[in-house]
């Protein structure tokens, strides 16, 4: 992809950082941001070197959510409902996207995450938060519905019904303690240890094979849905004939015989 404007990307050997980075707007997520962010999770897809993702925010907040006002939904004229649904799944195809990547993505909050910004957290595998950090599905808030950009089908999932029901509800928001109570967020860490701590996770991450990383994220994908017992354990049992047949797995029972560190080649 072409360098980007509104987030940055770094990397620290297979883990790649991405930041959202417009701080002077509360990193609001504008039409710019949607496309810049498309290229970077569509490409993933096929770049596998990359095993760990790090999604978080520069400046005071996380996400302020979707920047209002912005000329691709405003726009008058004949084909607006056309635009208008086009730019809807331009944003609604980034979470699409954040799901579908073979790479787990880690999410470090902080400050405010509205809107569009909390979709990104719903859309991230594991998430961590700052003692300030709150929130909220805020599309309710601004007149129209409170279940957009996925928050109705991954929040039910994270935290049960009734608890998506009352942030979807009202968008009322929801801070650190509570996050974490509900199995929202992993654990709280200081803001300025945040970083460390998705580094330190996703190094956990790293010493397991990388296609055995891959494939237990598509399965955790497919078996949120299984329709019955019997087709989530068709699913695994199908995934670990796969794996056990890969010459990492060899090299992990080798190095748990051997006492080692495993040392894998993702063949």
């Amino acid at each position: 992809m072409t360098q980007p404007n509104t987030i940055t990307i770094e990397t620290s050997g297979t883990i790649e950082i991405v930041t959202l980075n417009r701080p002077e707007q509360l990193n609001a997520v504008s039409p710019e941001m949607i496309a810049e962010l498309t290229a970077y999770f569509s490409g993933l897809h096929d770049r596998p070197a990359a095993r760990v993702v790090i999604l978080r925010g520069n400046g005071p907040e996380f996400s302020a959510g979707a920047e209002l006002g912005s000329d691709a939904f405003a726009a008058p004229g004949k084909g607006r409902p056309q635009r208008q649904l086009r730019m809807q799944q331009n944003y609604s195809g980034v979470i699409r996207l954040m799901r579908s990547c073979p790479q787990p993505i880690i999410g470090l909050v902080h400050g405010a995450a509205c809107g569009a910004g909390f979709s990104f957290l719903l859309a991230c595998d594991v998430r961590f938060a700052a003692p300030d950090a709150r929130m909220n599905a805020a599309y309710i808030r601004i007149g129209v519905g409170g279940c957009d950009m996925g928050s109705g089908y991954l929040l039910p999932r994270l935290v049960g019904l009734s608890v998506a029901s009352e942030c979807l509800l009202t968008g009322r928001f929801l801070k650190a303690e509570r996050a974490k109570a509900i199995g929202l967020v992993s654990d709280i860490v200081p803001a300025d240890q945040l970083l460390a701590k998705g580094l330190e996770f996703a190094a956990e991450m790293l010493r397991v094979s990388p296609m055995g990383l891959r494939l237990t994220k598509q399965a955790l994908n497919v078996l949120i849905d299984a329709p019955s017992l019997d087709a989530a354990l068709m699913m695994e049992d199908r995934q670990q004939v796969i794996l056990l047949e890969t010459h990492d797995h060899a090299e992990a029972v080798a190095a748990f015989r051997e006492r080692r560190d495993p040392i894998y080649s993702d063949q």
